[in-house]
This record gives C-alpha cells, structure tokens and sequence, in this order.
C-alpha cells in the first residue's frame, strides 16, 4: 500500500497572517515598477519563508500525537543544554518525553522512536523527512504549487509602543518592525528519504491535531502568537493525487473530478485507517 504514495507529499497551508521568529527572507530585488520599499502597501515583493518554524510547528503536532497513543518521544534538546528556565528538561521527561538518542543504541543501524526516525538528532544523523522552505508570490500565476509555493504578500510592519501615563496622551515610546506575510495560501512540500506507513500516518494524524487546535497557544504557527499571527488552516492533501490533480485543488475555477473523489474515498476507507494502525503498532514497540 505504501508503494501507491510518493515519496513527495503536500499540505496546504492557509493563514490570514505569519509572523516568524526566523524572519522571513524577501526578494526585494523583484519589486515592480522599481518599487523598493517594503512599507508600501502597493509592492510586489515576495520571499521565502523558512523551514525552521515550519519544522518546529509539525514536530510539536506530531509529538502530541505520538504521547495520545501512550508513547514518548525523543526531545528536541540536549540534557546540557543552556535552558532558559530551570529544570525544564526534567519536566518535559516527565511531560512525554525520553532523552535524546534514548531509544537508540547505533544511530547507524537502529531506527529508535518515529520522531527520531523522521527527524534524525546526532549532527550527521539525518532525518528521514526532509523540511522545505515554503517559497511566496503575490502574484498567483506566478505560484508553482507542485514545488510547495503559495501565494502571499509580505509587508513590514511598525508597532509604537505607547506610554501609559494619561499626560502623555498615548505618546510613542519606540517603534518595533516586524516582517509578516498576510494572506498565505498554498502549499508545504515535505519529502521522504524512506517511506514506512507509520510516517504517512503520523503526518496525517499531526496535521489534523494543528488543524483541531489552530487557536491553542501552542500549536500556532511563529513567534508573534499573542498579536493574531499563525493560526493556520492546514490539511495534508490526498497523497494519492497526480501532479494534474494537484493543480486542480489550487484553482479557484474547478472542482473535484470523478477520479479525485473516488481517490479521496479511497484514502478515507482504505490507505488512511492502515497507515494509522501501522503506527500504532510501531509507537507499541517502545524502541
């Protein structure tokens, strides 16, 4: 079953606006009519935004799951690590996690927990999912969904920070830029170096969780949470789909086909439910 699916897949990513702690890298030089400045509600420029937060985002949704099926997970950090808080890691121990590289002997020949098989951990020791940025247009035509691009417009933003104090009448204190991308809708192209049905079926499972808990603190998306960014719309997109079939979700003016819904039918009764009980069987192991 799991030789019907590639090794490429993609999730569709809508968010009204993303502002992430990692920046967002523009292409500034693109800008039309010569038009440079990236204040300018008019500019044409757009950007990359990076696969960091990306990668933390799914991580944590699939983590979630992994602990919903009563099993743990490697953490992300090292016990020595620099905390910012005391005792951190020991909570998080306690909190559905094991030490990193715990549930592995030989990085080289044994697999360990499926977080750690899908994003790897001992510096050379690479993940088998590969995170890619996500590459932004404004202008649509210009979007390349089969390679992971959406559209969306980039705008640096100014925020006063205002005094309290009522004689100064609301009186700026400084200003603070921030970059974000506004209406972001298009696609995240993830891609296996190997394919087991329990990594399908837990990005399956991690992406309906973010999607459930679009609104949590937690599991929204970028580092300016507080101010309404990065409550993302997200679903993985049926794996069964050709590169034709992807294209169609994107366009505005067509539907599903006969052979779409039937592969969607297909995915929901059939592929879905076994790649869910293949991981199911592998978090049982306990590696």
């Amino acid at each position: 079953m799991i030789d019907d699916i590639s090794r490429d897949v993609f999730v569709r990513i809508q968010t009204d606006l993303l502002v992430v702690n990692d920046s967002i890298m523009t292409d500034r030089h693109h800008a039309s009519n010569g038009n440079y400045n990236d204040d300018d509600p008019q500019n044409q420029i757009g950007g990359i935004v990076p696969a960091f937060p990306l990668s933390g985002w799914l991580r944590h949704g699939m983590e979630r799951i992994v602990t919903e099926y009563d099993g743990t997970v490697c953490h992300p950090g090292e016990a020595n690590a620099n905390f910012m808080k005391n005792d951190v890691y020991e909570r998080d121990l306690e909190d559905g996690y094991h030490e990193k590289g715990a549930c592995v002997n030989d990085p080289e020949e044994d697999h360990g927990c499926v977080v750690f098989d899908l994003f790897g951990g001992f510096g050379n020791q690479p993940g088998k999912v590969m995170r890619r940025p996500i590459k932004f247009s404004p202008v649509r035509s210009s979007v390349d969904y089969t390679r992971g691009q959406a559209e969306g417009h980039y705008r640096r933003l100014n925020r006063n920070i205002v005094s309290r104090n009522q004689e100064d009448n609301r009186e700026p204190l400084r200003n603070t830029r921030v970059d974000a991308v506004a209406n972001l809708d298009g696609c995240w192209h993830l891609s296996f170096r190997e394919m087991k049905p329990e990594f399908i079926g837990l990005l399956a499972e991690g992406i309906d969780f973010l999607d459930e808990h679009k609104t949590d603190f937690m599991h929204q998306l970028g580092g300016a949470r507080n101010f309404g960014a990065g409550i993302v719309d997200c679903y993985l997109i049926n794996p069964l789909y050709e590169e034709r079939e992807l294209k169609r979700v994107f366009d505005r003016g067509k539907g599903n086909t006969n052979a779409m819904d039937e592969k969607d039918n297909q995915w929901a009764a059939k592929y879905r439910p076994t790649l869910v009980k293949a991981l199911e069987e592998r978090i049982e192991e306990r590696p």
